[in-house]
Protein backbone atom coordinates (compact mmCIF):
# COMPACT_ATOMS: atom_id res chain seq x y z
CA UNK A 1 0.00 0.00 0.00
CA UNK A 2 1.73 3.06 -0.98
CA UNK A 3 1.23 6.83 0.60
CA UNK A 4 0.08 9.74 -0.90
CA UNK A 5 2.38 12.68 -1.26
CA UNK A 6 1.79 15.89 0.75
CA UNK A 7 -0.51 18.59 -1.00
CA UNK A 8 0.89 21.93 -1.63
CA UNK A 9 -1.30 23.12 1.01
CA UNK A 10 0.29 21.54 3.72
CA UNK A 11 3.67 22.68 2.48
CA UNK A 12 2.46 25.96 2.06
CA UNK A 13 1.19 25.79 5.94
CA UNK A 14 4.59 24.61 7.17
CA UNK A 15 6.36 27.24 5.94
CA UNK A 16 4.39 30.13 7.05
CA UNK A 17 4.15 28.54 10.30
CA UNK A 18 7.93 28.46 10.51
CA UNK A 19 8.71 32.25 9.75
CA UNK A 20 5.35 33.09 12.65
CA UNK A 21 7.29 31.45 14.97
CA UNK A 22 10.91 33.01 13.84
CA UNK A 23 9.09 36.77 13.30
CA UNK A 24 7.78 36.00 17.45
CA UNK A 25 11.08 34.63 18.04
CA UNK A 26 12.51 37.68 17.15
CA UNK A 27 9.93 40.18 18.28
CA UNK A 28 9.85 38.73 21.65
CA UNK A 29 13.59 38.95 21.66
CA UNK A 30 13.72 42.73 20.32
CA UNK A 31 10.67 43.49 23.32
CA UNK A 32 12.72 41.98 25.81
CA UNK A 33 16.13 43.69 25.25
CA UNK A 34 13.66 47.19 24.88
CA UNK A 35 12.59 46.15 28.33
CA UNK A 36 15.97 46.71 30.05
CA UNK A 37 18.81 49.44 29.37
CA UNK A 38 22.82 49.47 30.39
CA UNK A 39 24.74 52.19 32.12
CA UNK A 40 28.46 51.85 32.15
CA UNK A 41 31.66 53.61 34.03
CA UNK A 42 32.49 57.18 33.30
CA UNK A 43 29.05 58.02 31.02
CA UNK A 44 26.55 60.21 32.69
CA UNK A 45 22.97 59.01 30.94
CA UNK A 46 20.12 61.10 30.41
CA UNK A 47 16.46 59.31 30.60
CA UNK A 48 12.81 60.90 29.28
CA UNK A 49 9.68 58.42 29.37
CA UNK A 50 7.06 59.95 27.47
CA UNK A 51 4.29 58.19 28.77
CA UNK A 52 4.94 59.84 32.80
CA UNK A 53 7.27 62.64 31.27
CA UNK A 54 9.95 62.12 34.04
CA UNK A 55 13.51 62.89 33.39
CA UNK A 56 16.24 61.22 35.42
CA UNK A 57 19.83 60.95 34.95
CA UNK A 58 21.77 58.25 35.90
CA UNK A 59 25.85 57.99 36.78
CA UNK A 60 28.02 54.42 37.16
CA UNK A 61 27.48 51.24 36.11
CA UNK A 62 24.01 49.65 36.49
CA UNK A 63 20.78 48.10 34.77
CA UNK A 64 17.19 49.65 34.63
CA UNK A 65 13.80 48.49 33.76
CA UNK A 66 11.87 50.63 31.05
CA UNK A 67 8.79 50.27 28.95
CA UNK A 68 9.60 49.32 25.21
CA UNK A 69 8.89 52.12 22.29
CA UNK A 70 8.35 54.95 25.37
CA UNK A 71 11.43 56.28 26.23
CA UNK A 72 14.60 57.63 25.43
CA UNK A 73 18.28 57.58 26.43
CA UNK A 74 21.17 60.00 25.69
CA UNK A 75 24.58 59.41 26.58
CA UNK A 76 27.46 61.95 27.45
CA UNK A 77 30.78 61.15 28.15
CA UNK A 78 31.89 62.91 32.08
CA UNK A 79 35.43 63.84 30.30
CA UNK A 80 36.22 65.10 27.06
CA UNK A 81 39.10 65.93 24.76
CA UNK A 82 39.22 68.59 22.22
CA UNK A 83 42.20 68.40 20.25
CA UNK A 84 43.63 71.22 17.52
CA UNK A 85 46.54 69.76 16.13
CA UNK A 86 48.29 67.66 18.80
CA UNK A 87 49.06 64.02 18.28
CA UNK A 88 46.86 62.29 20.83
CA UNK A 89 45.43 59.19 21.30
CA UNK A 90 42.19 58.27 22.90
CA UNK A 91 38.51 56.93 22.50
CA UNK A 92 36.85 60.44 24.20
CA UNK A 93 38.27 62.86 21.57
CA UNK A 94 37.39 65.18 18.94
CA UNK A 95 40.23 65.99 16.61
CA UNK A 96 40.27 69.44 14.49
CA UNK A 97 43.53 70.99 12.75
CA UNK A 98 45.60 73.36 14.27
CA UNK A 99 44.03 77.06 15.44
CA UNK A 100 44.90 79.91 12.86
CA UNK A 101 45.40 83.20 14.76
CA UNK A 102 46.20 86.69 14.25
CA UNK A 103 48.48 89.02 16.58
CA UNK A 104 48.35 92.48 17.42
CA UNK A 105 50.83 93.55 15.12
CA UNK A 106 49.05 91.66 12.15
CA UNK A 107 51.52 88.66 12.03
CA UNK A 108 49.53 84.95 11.96
CA UNK A 109 51.07 81.82 13.63
CA UNK A 110 49.03 78.18 13.80
CA UNK A 111 49.10 77.30 17.27
CA UNK A 112 48.29 73.17 18.29
CA UNK A 113 46.30 73.26 21.37
CA UNK A 114 44.41 70.25 23.62
CA UNK A 115 41.77 71.24 26.24
CA UNK A 116 40.25 68.59 28.35
CA UNK A 117 36.72 69.36 29.83
CA UNK A 118 34.50 67.67 32.70
CA UNK A 119 30.63 67.06 32.55
CA UNK A 120 29.24 68.70 35.80
CA UNK A 121 27.49 65.44 38.06
CA UNK A 122 24.75 67.89 38.78
CA UNK A 123 21.55 66.08 37.71
CA UNK A 124 19.83 69.85 36.84
CA UNK A 125 23.04 70.52 35.16
CA UNK A 126 22.97 67.41 33.03
CA UNK A 127 19.07 68.15 32.36
CA UNK A 128 19.70 72.02 31.32
CA UNK A 129 22.49 70.57 28.82
CA UNK A 130 20.41 68.26 27.40
CA UNK A 131 17.82 70.44 26.75
CA UNK A 132 19.61 73.10 24.79
CA UNK A 133 21.80 70.22 22.81
CA UNK A 134 19.98 67.00 22.61
CA UNK A 135 23.15 65.14 21.82
CA UNK A 136 26.77 65.17 22.94
CA UNK A 137 28.44 65.59 19.66
CA UNK A 138 26.04 69.07 19.13
CA UNK A 139 27.42 69.83 22.58
CA UNK A 140 31.04 68.99 21.50
CA UNK A 141 30.57 71.07 18.08
CA UNK A 142 28.18 74.18 19.75
CA UNK A 143 29.56 74.85 22.71
CA UNK A 144 33.04 72.86 23.68
CA UNK A 145 35.16 73.61 20.13
CA UNK A 146 33.79 76.93 19.39
CA UNK A 147 34.68 77.96 22.71
CA UNK A 148 38.20 76.54 23.09
CA UNK A 149 38.95 78.41 18.80
CA UNK A 150 37.15 81.90 20.18
CA UNK A 151 39.10 81.67 23.30
CA UNK A 152 42.74 81.26 21.29
CA UNK A 153 41.84 83.63 18.99
CA UNK A 154 40.75 86.33 21.33
CA UNK A 155 43.85 85.97 23.63
CA UNK A 156 46.16 85.97 21.11
CA UNK A 157 45.25 89.58 19.87
CA UNK A 158 46.70 90.73 23.68
CA UNK A 159 49.78 89.83 21.97
CA UNK A 160 52.44 90.63 19.22
CA UNK A 161 54.02 87.87 17.03
CA UNK A 162 57.74 88.55 18.21
CA UNK A 163 55.86 88.63 21.66
CA UNK A 164 54.58 85.27 22.18
CA UNK A 165 57.60 83.98 20.34
CA UNK A 166 60.30 85.55 22.74
CA UNK A 167 59.06 84.48 25.86
CA UNK A 168 54.79 84.88 26.01
CA UNK A 169 54.09 81.64 25.50
CA UNK A 170 53.89 80.45 29.23
CA UNK A 171 51.86 83.36 29.69
CA UNK A 172 49.73 82.83 26.71
CA UNK A 173 48.70 79.18 28.24
CA UNK A 174 48.12 80.85 31.57
CA UNK A 175 45.99 83.38 30.10
CA UNK A 176 43.99 80.70 28.39
CA UNK A 177 43.45 78.70 31.21
CA UNK A 178 42.37 81.66 33.69
CA UNK A 179 39.18 82.87 31.22
CA UNK A 180 38.24 79.03 30.31
CA UNK A 181 37.70 78.32 34.27
CA UNK A 182 36.79 82.46 35.11
CA UNK A 183 35.30 84.09 32.06
CA UNK A 184 36.70 85.80 29.21
CA UNK A 185 38.04 89.24 29.41
CA UNK A 186 36.58 92.12 28.57
CA UNK A 187 38.80 93.76 26.15
CA UNK A 188 39.48 97.05 24.20
CA UNK A 189 41.91 97.72 20.86
CA UNK A 190 43.71 100.46 21.96
CA UNK A 191 47.30 101.76 20.71
CA UNK A 192 49.66 101.23 23.40
CA UNK A 193 53.53 101.86 24.02
CA UNK A 194 55.29 98.17 25.11
CA UNK A 195 59.07 98.24 25.66
CA UNK A 196 61.21 95.60 24.26
CA UNK A 197 64.41 94.66 25.09
CA UNK A 198 67.64 95.57 22.19
CA UNK A 199 71.46 95.18 22.10
CA UNK A 200 72.85 98.96 22.33
CA UNK A 201 74.31 100.50 19.03
CA UNK A 202 78.36 99.31 18.29
CA UNK A 203 80.92 101.98 18.13
CA UNK A 204 84.59 102.75 19.07
CA UNK A 205 84.80 103.71 23.28
CA UNK A 206 81.53 102.32 23.84
CA UNK A 207 81.04 100.66 26.77
CA UNK A 208 78.06 99.57 26.55
CA UNK A 209 77.68 98.20 23.44
CA UNK A 210 76.96 94.47 24.59
CA UNK A 211 75.00 95.70 27.26
CA UNK A 212 70.67 94.94 26.85
CA UNK A 213 68.64 98.39 26.51
CA UNK A 214 65.04 99.27 26.07
CA UNK A 215 63.60 100.30 23.26
CA UNK A 216 59.81 102.00 23.11
CA UNK A 217 57.43 100.65 20.16
CA UNK A 218 53.57 101.92 19.88
CA UNK A 219 51.13 99.46 18.79
CA UNK A 220 47.88 98.53 18.41
CA UNK A 221 46.72 95.78 20.85
CA UNK A 222 43.94 94.10 22.26
CA UNK A 223 43.73 94.57 26.42
CA UNK A 224 41.88 93.55 29.28
CA UNK A 225 39.62 95.97 30.77
CA UNK A 226 40.22 96.53 34.52
CA UNK A 227 37.37 97.57 36.86
CA UNK A 228 37.27 100.37 39.23
CA UNK A 229 39.21 98.07 42.21
CA UNK A 230 41.86 97.22 39.28
CA UNK A 231 40.60 93.86 38.34
CA UNK A 232 39.84 92.45 34.83
CA UNK A 233 36.06 92.73 33.87
CA UNK A 234 35.17 89.69 32.88
CA UNK A 235 32.09 88.56 30.42
CA UNK A 236 29.91 85.01 31.53
CA UNK A 237 31.28 82.02 31.14
CA UNK A 238 29.53 80.01 29.39
CA UNK A 239 31.16 76.75 30.44
CA UNK A 240 30.14 77.83 34.24
CA UNK A 241 26.69 78.34 33.24
CA UNK A 242 26.23 74.74 32.31
CA UNK A 243 28.80 73.43 35.33
CA UNK A 244 31.32 72.03 32.87
CA UNK A 245 35.24 72.30 34.21
CA UNK A 246 38.40 72.66 32.28
CA UNK A 247 40.58 69.93 33.36
CA UNK A 248 43.88 71.20 31.81
CA UNK A 249 45.15 72.59 28.44
CA UNK A 250 48.36 71.41 27.12
CA UNK A 251 50.02 73.53 23.78
CA UNK A 252 52.34 72.34 21.39
CA UNK A 253 54.73 73.72 19.22
CA UNK A 254 52.96 76.90 17.43
CA UNK A 255 53.99 77.54 13.83
CA UNK A 256 54.53 81.03 12.93
CA UNK A 257 53.52 82.47 9.03
CA UNK A 258 56.66 82.81 6.63
CA UNK A 259 57.13 86.65 7.47
CA UNK A 260 56.88 86.15 11.17
CA UNK A 261 59.04 83.25 11.01
CA UNK A 262 61.63 85.54 8.47
CA UNK A 263 61.63 88.13 10.93
CA UNK A 264 62.60 85.99 14.16
CA UNK A 265 65.51 84.38 11.67
CA UNK A 266 66.23 87.94 10.85
CA UNK A 267 66.05 88.94 14.25
CA UNK A 268 68.12 85.86 15.55
CA UNK A 269 70.99 86.40 12.95
CA UNK A 270 71.41 90.64 13.10
CA UNK A 271 72.07 89.60 17.06
CA UNK A 272 74.36 86.84 16.45
CA UNK A 273 76.15 89.70 13.97
CA UNK A 274 76.06 92.64 16.69
CA UNK A 275 77.40 89.98 18.87
CA UNK A 276 80.25 89.15 16.61
CA UNK A 277 81.27 92.61 15.83
CA UNK A 278 81.08 93.56 19.53
CA UNK A 279 83.35 90.58 20.41
CA UNK A 280 85.88 91.90 17.71
CA UNK A 281 85.36 95.07 18.73
CA UNK A 282 86.10 94.04 22.16
CA UNK A 283 88.93 91.85 21.21
CA UNK A 284 90.52 94.97 19.52
CA UNK A 285 89.68 96.63 22.82
CA UNK A 286 91.62 94.21 24.97
CA UNK A 287 94.61 93.61 22.64
CA UNK A 288 95.78 97.58 22.63
CA UNK A 289 95.05 97.25 26.58
CA UNK A 290 96.68 94.35 26.77
CA UNK A 291 100.07 96.21 25.41
CA UNK A 292 99.98 98.98 27.55
CA UNK A 293 99.55 96.73 30.21
CA UNK A 294 102.84 95.21 29.58
CA UNK A 295 105.19 98.48 29.46
CA UNK A 296 102.61 99.31 33.02
CA UNK A 297 104.04 95.92 34.23
CA UNK A 298 107.45 96.08 33.02
CA UNK A 299 107.59 99.78 34.64
CA UNK A 300 105.78 98.71 37.59
CA UNK A 301 107.99 95.42 38.15
CA UNK A 302 111.04 97.60 38.17
CA UNK A 303 109.83 99.83 40.97
CA UNK A 304 109.18 96.68 42.93
CA UNK A 305 112.53 95.53 42.59
CA UNK A 306 113.89 98.92 44.06
CA UNK A 307 111.67 98.93 46.16
CA UNK A 308 112.37 95.41 47.29
CA UNK A 309 116.22 96.30 47.67
CA UNK A 310 114.69 98.99 49.70
CA UNK A 311 112.83 97.07 52.06
CA UNK A 312 115.00 94.31 52.53
CA UNK A 313 117.82 96.81 54.06
CA UNK A 314 114.97 98.22 56.14
CA UNK A 315 114.01 94.86 57.15
CA UNK A 316 117.81 94.07 58.00
CA UNK A 317 118.61 96.89 59.95
CA UNK A 318 114.98 96.46 61.77
CA UNK A 319 116.15 93.08 62.29
CA UNK A 320 119.44 93.90 64.11
CA UNK A 321 117.64 96.20 66.54
CA UNK A 322 114.99 93.60 67.59
CA UNK A 323 117.69 91.64 68.55
CA UNK A 324 119.88 93.42 70.23
CA UNK A 325 116.33 94.63 71.74
CA UNK A 326 115.85 90.98 72.64
CA UNK A 327 119.31 90.75 73.79
CA UNK A 328 118.54 93.31 76.44
CA UNK A 329 115.28 92.17 77.41
CA UNK A 330 117.10 88.83 78.12
CA UNK A 331 119.79 90.16 80.23
CA UNK A 332 117.32 92.24 82.34
CA UNK A 333 114.86 88.82 82.81
CA UNK A 334 117.56 87.11 83.56
CA UNK A 335 118.74 89.55 86.38
CA UNK A 336 115.64 89.65 87.69
CA UNK A 337 115.21 86.21 87.59
CA UNK A 338 118.55 85.70 89.69
CA UNK A 339 117.40 88.51 92.17
CA UNK A 340 113.83 86.27 92.87
CA UNK A 341 115.57 83.03 93.36
CA UNK A 342 117.40 84.20 95.86
CA UNK A 343 114.91 86.29 97.40
CA UNK A 344 113.26 83.24 97.15
CA UNK A 345 115.92 80.57 98.86
CA UNK A 346 116.47 82.99 101.67
CA UNK A 347 112.50 83.03 102.29
CA UNK A 348 112.66 79.65 102.09
CA UNK A 349 115.55 78.97 104.84
CA UNK A 350 114.01 81.32 107.56
CA UNK A 351 110.60 79.18 106.73
CA UNK A 352 112.86 76.39 106.88
CA UNK A 353 114.37 77.85 110.34
CA UNK A 354 111.12 79.11 111.69
CA UNK A 355 109.35 74.88 111.21
CA UNK A 356 112.28 73.57 112.66
CA UNK A 357 112.26 75.59 116.00
CA UNK A 358 108.25 74.69 116.01
CA UNK A 359 108.30 71.11 115.31
CA UNK A 360 111.16 71.12 118.48
CA UNK A 361 108.73 72.72 120.44
CA UNK A 362 105.78 70.03 119.55
CA UNK A 363 108.15 67.35 120.45
CA UNK A 364 108.91 68.35 123.84
CA UNK A 365 105.44 69.18 124.06
CA UNK A 366 104.24 65.86 123.36
CA UNK A 367 107.02 64.21 125.25
CA UNK A 368 105.82 66.22 128.52
CA UNK A 369 102.30 65.08 128.11
CA UNK A 370 103.54 61.56 127.59
CA UNK A 371 105.38 61.52 130.46
CA UNK A 372 102.49 63.05 132.44
CA UNK A 373 100.56 60.33 130.83
CA UNK A 374 102.97 57.32 132.17
CA UNK A 375 103.03 58.85 135.71
CA UNK A 376 99.11 59.09 135.60
CA UNK A 377 99.38 55.58 134.96
CA UNK A 378 102.12 54.35 136.99
CA UNK A 379 100.01 56.26 139.91
CA UNK A 380 96.58 54.12 138.68
CA UNK A 381 98.53 51.00 138.67
CA UNK A 382 99.71 51.09 142.27
CA UNK A 383 96.50 52.09 143.48
CA UNK A 384 94.97 49.02 141.45
CA UNK A 385 97.55 46.52 142.83
CA UNK A 386 96.90 47.96 146.60
CA UNK A 387 93.36 47.48 146.43
CA UNK A 388 94.27 44.04 145.23
CA UNK A 389 96.08 43.25 147.54
CA UNK A 390 93.70 44.74 150.11
CA UNK A 391 90.63 42.81 148.59
CA UNK A 392 92.52 39.45 148.34
CA UNK A 393 93.45 39.34 152.35
CA UNK A 394 90.47 40.62 153.05
CA UNK A 395 88.87 37.88 151.30
CA UNK A 396 91.46 35.20 152.68
CA UNK A 397 90.74 36.16 156.36
CA UNK A 398 87.33 35.99 155.48
CA UNK A 399 87.07 32.33 154.16
CA UNK A 400 89.54 31.50 157.15
CA UNK A 401 87.22 32.63 159.43
CA UNK A 402 84.26 30.39 157.71
CA UNK A 403 86.27 27.39 157.95
CA UNK A 404 87.74 27.77 161.58
CA UNK A 405 83.87 28.55 162.09
CA UNK A 406 82.67 25.28 160.11
CA UNK A 407 85.55 23.27 161.42
CA UNK A 408 84.25 24.50 164.97
CA UNK A 409 80.78 23.40 164.30
CA UNK A 410 81.80 20.50 163.55
CA UNK A 411 81.27 17.44 166.26
CA UNK A 412 84.26 14.95 166.41
CA UNK A 413 82.96 11.82 166.21
CA UNK A 414 80.26 12.52 163.10
CA UNK A 415 83.09 14.30 161.31
CA UNK A 416 85.55 11.37 161.78
CA UNK A 417 82.63 8.84 160.17
CA UNK A 418 82.17 11.21 157.36
CA UNK A 419 86.08 10.53 157.02
CA UNK A 420 85.67 7.19 156.72
CA UNK A 421 82.61 7.00 154.94
CA UNK A 422 84.74 9.20 151.92
CA UNK A 423 87.37 6.64 152.13
CA UNK A 424 85.15 3.50 151.72
CA UNK A 425 83.60 4.96 148.85
CA UNK A 426 86.95 5.65 147.41
CA UNK A 427 88.92 2.91 148.16
CA UNK A 428 85.76 0.32 147.71
CA UNK A 429 85.15 1.23 143.84
CA UNK A 430 88.90 0.94 143.17
CA UNK A 431 89.79 -2.78 144.63
CA UNK A 432 86.42 -4.44 143.56
CA UNK A 433 88.15 -6.51 140.81
CA UNK A 434 91.76 -5.97 142.11
CA UNK A 435 93.80 -9.13 143.56
CA UNK A 436 96.36 -7.57 145.74
CA UNK A 437 99.61 -9.53 147.06
CA UNK A 438 100.21 -8.18 150.63
CA UNK A 439 103.97 -7.29 151.23
CA UNK A 440 105.92 -8.32 154.04
CA UNK A 441 108.00 -4.71 154.86
CA UNK A 442 106.21 -1.02 154.33
CA UNK A 443 107.75 2.23 155.73
CA UNK A 444 108.09 2.99 159.19
CA UNK A 445 104.47 4.38 160.73
CA UNK A 446 106.06 5.86 163.39
CA UNK A 447 105.64 3.26 166.90
CA UNK A 448 104.13 0.46 165.66
CA UNK A 449 105.42 -2.59 164.55
CA UNK A 450 106.73 -2.53 160.46
CA UNK A 451 105.88 -5.79 159.95
CA UNK A 452 102.35 -5.94 158.59
CA UNK A 453 100.67 -8.84 160.47
CA UNK A 454 97.00 -9.32 158.41
CA UNK A 455 95.37 -8.31 155.98
CA UNK A 456 93.58 -6.00 157.74
CA UNK A 457 96.66 -4.12 158.16
CA UNK A 458 97.73 -3.75 154.71
CA UNK A 459 94.19 -2.55 154.45
CA UNK A 460 94.00 0.49 156.90
CA UNK A 461 97.56 1.30 155.13
CA UNK A 462 96.12 1.97 152.44
CA UNK A 463 92.91 3.55 153.17
CA UNK A 464 95.35 6.10 155.17
CA UNK A 465 97.24 6.63 152.10
CA UNK A 466 93.71 7.65 150.68
CA UNK A 467 92.41 9.80 153.23
CA UNK A 468 95.70 11.89 153.07
CA UNK A 469 95.38 12.31 149.70
CA UNK A 470 92.08 12.84 149.90
CA UNK A 471 92.06 15.37 152.54
CA UNK A 472 95.26 17.21 150.77
CA UNK A 473 92.76 17.47 147.46
CA UNK A 474 89.89 19.08 149.62
CA UNK A 475 91.82 21.10 151.06
CA UNK A 476 93.05 22.86 148.20
CA UNK A 477 90.08 22.79 146.15
CA UNK A 478 88.75 24.67 149.46
CA UNK A 479 91.70 27.12 149.44
CA UNK A 480 90.69 30.61 147.62
CA UNK A 481 92.53 31.41 144.66
CA UNK A 482 95.10 33.82 144.99
CA UNK A 483 97.40 36.21 142.24
CA UNK A 484 101.19 37.39 142.85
Amino acid sequence: MSSKPATPFFKEFAGLLIIGLISFLALAIFLFRSSFFFTESGYLYHYQNFINQKVEVYEGPGLYLKIPFSFTVTRYAQDWTVNFGIAYSGHQIRKKGPIQVTFADTYTAKIPVTFRYKLPRHEEKIKRIHREFRSFDELIDSLLIKTSRDIVVMTATQYTGEEFFLGGFNQFKASLEDQLRNGIYQTERRQIEIEQMTLAPVGLDQEDSTQLRKAKTLVWKTIPRLGPSGKRLRLENQLNVYGIELVYVALGDPLPEEQLEQLLADKKRLVAERIKAVQEQETAKEQAKTVQLRGEVERTKSRQEALKEKDLAIIAKQRDVEVAEKQKDKEIIDYQKAKQLAEIDKTKDLAIAKAEQEIEKVNKAKELVIAQANLAIQKANFEAAQFEAKAILEMGIAEAKVLKAKYAARIPDIYRAEIQKEIAQIIYPNIKDMKITMPRNVVNLGDKNPNLQTNLDVLSSFATIGVMEGLEKKALDQLPLTTD
